[in-house]
């Protein structure tokens, strides 16, 4: 989980003294809050572009470990189709049987 500013938190009943409006506001202005219930943090009020830059970061992320994930199996060695199905004592003629 990572790491809250103690600073950013709020209880419910704080985000009910100041309102809606008091939140978007200091979101609006870059000021996150984290709204805590019993003491648990239940929700968070962010801006939209933050959450928008969150979204771009979450992408990124999905996108780098695709890449890392293809470059640690990618082989130095292509096989081809035919030299894979004789390894398995098949060719593209059966195959083709197979289909049909």
């Amino acid at each position: 989980m990572p790491a809250i500013d103690t600073g950013d938190l709020i209880s419910i009943s704080e985000a009910n003294k100041l309102g809606i409006s008091g939140l978007v506001r200091k979101a609006e202005a870059g000021h996150e809050q984290v709204v805590l219930r019993n003491n648990k943090p239940v929700a968070a009020v962010i801006s939209v572009e933050r959450l928008d830059a969150l979204h771009e970061l979450e992408d990124d992320l999905i996108d780098v470990s695709l890449a890392v994930a293809r470059k640690l199996t990618a082989s130095p060695s292509q096989h081809s189709l035919d030299e894979v199905l004789a390894q398995f004592g098949y060719t593209r003629d059966q195959l083709s049987e197979a289909d049909e």
